[in-house]
């Protein structure tokens, strides 16, 4: 007896609609209920949220620190890529392996390791002074330019996989006619390998975002209880202020911000790809 794909795949919707969707409409109900949690529903939290500049503060500066991250990673991380698809197999390997090597360690011990080499008697610092390049020791611990400097590398492997994979694909002989034209190697860059490699980007940027801005852990430890952002917002909420129903309002309005910006994303690596 042959089973047809809806029954091979109950199983997976079974498992989806147990640890997905039921939690998300916990969180929703939750969202809704009032304080003395009687039973009634109310949109008196996300009136809250939307009625007071600090909480609409603490959401832009979130978003915005995954953009300022996410270009940072894809600054650094396209050439990575680029250099790892031409690189020959037996230095490919080793390539690939330094870029996934921050996934095989905790993200707690990574952190960690960043609060002492972004210390004012740390590495960075040390290194800094011994050059001559300042006077006194940075502040790097604390800001947001360490936040993003620990999330850049944390995330990497996030962007250049997706470009590594794409830039892997892309027929040489491409190139070799862009050249045979008389297409210089930036050229070439921007007008052949760049266009193409686009939906690896989109991919890695859409990846690299979602993690930099939900990254409770990084941002914690490193921003500090000065620098606020949405998921030590939440955490606050929650556990601080034992404010339930809010810090779920607050979960959902962030989840659908995310889900917003990495749908614009797509859209644009989809109409990209329609004109490639």
């Amino acid at each position: 007896m042959k089973l047809g794909t809806s029954s091979l795949a109950l199983p997976l919707a079974a498992l989806f609609a147990a640890f997905f969707v039921a939690p998300l409409v916990v969180l929703v109900l939750l969202s809704l209920a009032t304080a003395q949690g009687a039973g009634d529903f109310t949109l008196s939290h996300y009136l809250q949220f939307f009625g007071d500049r600090f909480h609409l503060s603490i959401l832009g500066e979130t978003l915005w620190l995954g953009v300022k991250a996410t270009l940072v990673c894809l600054l650094f991380g396209f050439p990575i890529a680029w250099l790892c698809a031409r690189a020959p197999a037996r230095w490919q390997s080793v390539l690939i392996f330094l870029v996934i090597l921050p996934i095989l360690t905790s993200v707690v011990v990574r952190t960690f390791s960043w609060i002492v080499i972004l210390g004012r008697q740390g590495v960075l610092n040390q290194i800094i002074l011994g050059l001559g390049l300042s006077d006194e020791p940075l502040r790097l611990l604390f800001t947001e330019t360490g936040v993003i400097m620990v999330l850049a590398q944390v995330q990497m492997p996030l962007m250049v996989l997706p470009i590594l994979t794409v830039l892997s694909r892309i027929d040489p002989n491409l190139g070799d006619a862009s050249r045979a034209l008389g297409a210089g190697e930036w050229r070439t860059l921007w007008r052949v390998t760049l266009p193409l490699s686009m939906p690896g980007i989109v991919a890695g940027c859409i990846l690299t975002y979602a993690a930099c801005i939900t990254a409770f852990v990084t941002q914690t430890l490193i921003g500090g209880a000065r620098l606020i952002y949405m998921p030590l917002h939440i955490y606050q909420q929650a556990v601080g202020a034992n404010n339930w129903p809010f810090a779920a309002a607050i979960s959902v309005i962030f989840m659908v911000a995310v889900l917003l910006v990495v749908s614009l994303l797509n859209a644009y690596g989809r109409r990209y790809e329609r004109h490639v």
